[in-house]
């Protein structure tokens, strides 16, 4: 059974916010030359890597709210130049947007059952996929969303 990862998105305003960071990041590696991919890189080692990449997401919260997730693709252990491992979580670089979960703010990244997991937009029915980012964000707070 797959297992999922909850990070925040520490800098992003919002979905569109990080698609265009990932858009930009892509294509600076392909005009350096470079094959481009989409990965995170963490101080940590998931323990249960093999769970992640077995159809595991990476569910991102943006300011306050779950609101997308990545697909995993591979997590590749690595020292960094100073002698610290660390780790590049590759990601599938479309984001799919999920229902909005609130969650408070945690450092690193948590393990996320995928009975916790929220679901895709358009999967409830009644997630408000049209409606403006600030008004989801006000109806999520009052847990109607």
């Amino acid at each position: 059974m797959a297992l999922h990862l909850l990070k925040l998105c520490v800098g992003a305003e919002s979905v569109e916010d990080l698609q265009d960071w990932i858009a930009r990041r892509l294509a600076a590696m392909k005009a350096a030359g470079q094959s481009p991919e989409q990965f995170h890189t963490t101080r940590m080692l998931p323990k249960r890597a093999a769970e992640l990449i077995d159809g595991g997401s990476l569910y991102w919260v943006i300011k306050g709210n779950i609101q997308a997730r990545q697909r995993f693709l591979d997590i590749r252990p690595f020292i960094d130049a100073d002698g610290v491992s660390r780790c590049n979580l590759v990601l599938e670089p479309v984001l799919h947007e999920t229902s909005w979960a609130p969650r408070r703010p945690f450092q690193g990244w948590r393990y996320l059952d995928p009975n916790d997991a929220p679901p895709d937009f358009g999967v409830s029915g009644t997630d408000g996929g049209d409606l403006p980012a600030e008004l989801k964000r006000e109806l999520a707070g009052l847990g109607l969303l």
